[in-house]
């Protein structure tokens, strides 16, 4: 199991990108942390998840 932003997920084998777009985020407002380290966008396609990873995702919201 993978622990995306505090639960437990059946996603190991799959790359973070296809994770994000299989969730419906937009990786251009969004920022991951993998394991207490940020990724950065470049390398959403490389990152493969991992049994025990913790990831959290956190969206951008505008507004004033």
């Amino acid at each position: 199991m993978v622990r995306i932003n505090g639960a437990d997920v059946s996603a190991e084998g799959i790359s973070l990108a296809a994770y994000l777009d299989k969730e419906g985020f937009l990786q251009t407002r969004i920022a991951v942390e993998r394991n207490g380290e940020i990724v950065p966008k470049t390398k959403y396609e490389e990152i493969i998840l991992a049994e025990g990873d913790k990831i959290e995702i956190v969206s951008f919201v505008g507004g004033g």
